[in-house]
């Protein structure tokens, strides 16, 4: 049986959540986000991999426009999903120059391309882009639906969805693993790992409190549905003062 979790999270915004492990023994848990922009086309967070279900059900959705990753570490499914979508643009950020396929062309490249550029979905989603955190993330606001989405700005364990059709576990032996979510002290802690310049981080940290948004899907944990401008603000609470 598939392990892959395919949901519609919002009207027009699905989820592709599977195992994924850490370290190579920690459970984080991928996901992949489509959404269905106004003219039917998709814009695709690619962050697991392209396999035959997945694919299915994006091209169910509609053609894909966009290929996004969300930072640099999140490159090993571009070039499969290009492959397949040869004429989608490819978006990434600085660093993916040299992690990617030499034959994976970049449309664009936070980080890379000068402050504002645009890329052709920016009426639908908004981006930010934080420069400072340490795997060059950005994160994106989907307008209609109210929805944040990013890849390792935020985290909430244990990643139960991605585990839910597996035989493998959300938790681990590892202390404070299923703490690191927004509401506790680990959390934060992991963040701050990741965001130490709390000056540089704090820009863009408080342009993404300033959007109204009420669920985040991230690309590790549990998506947070209602709950979501009050996890972003304690995620990053001392970024916001």
């Amino acid at each position: 049986m598939s392990d892959l979790v395919i949901r519609e999270v919002k009207p027009g915004v699905w989820t592709f959540s599977r195992p994924f492990l850490r370290a190579p023994f920690v459970p984080f848990g991928g996901r992949s986000t489509a959404i269905k922009l106004n003219d039917g086309s998709v814009w695709l967070v690619a962050s697991t991999r392209a396999d035959d279900e997945t694919i299915a059900k994006i091209n169910e959705i509609g053609p894909v426009k966009y290929i996004v990753s969300p930072d640099v570490e999140h490159h090993l499914s571009l070039k499969a999903y290009s492959d397949i979508y040869p004429e989608a643009k490819v978006i990434g950020v600085i660093g993916h120059e040299l992690k990617v396929s030499p034959e994976l062309k970049l449309s664009g490249q936070y980080g890379t391309d000068p402050e504002g550029t645009l890329y052709g979905y920016e009426d639908e989603i908004s981006a930010v882009f934080f420069p400072a955190f340490a795997n060059k993330d950005v994160a994106f606001f989907h307008k209609a639906s109210k929805t944040l989405i990013t890849a390792d700005l935020i985290f909430n364990f244990p990643p139960k969805e991605a585990y839910s059709k597996s035989k493998e576990h959300a938790t681990s032996w590892l202390p404070g693993h299923s703490k690191i979510n927004p509401w506790t002290w680990v959390g934060r802690t992991f963040i701050g790992g990741l965001a130490k310049d709390v000056h540089a981080n704090s820009g863009p940290a408080k342009v993404v409190a300033s959007w109204d948004f009420d669920t985040i899907i991230m690309c590790h944990g549990d998506v947070i549905e209602g709950r979501g401008k009050e996890a972003w603000n304690s995620m990053w609470s001392k970024y916001l003062k």
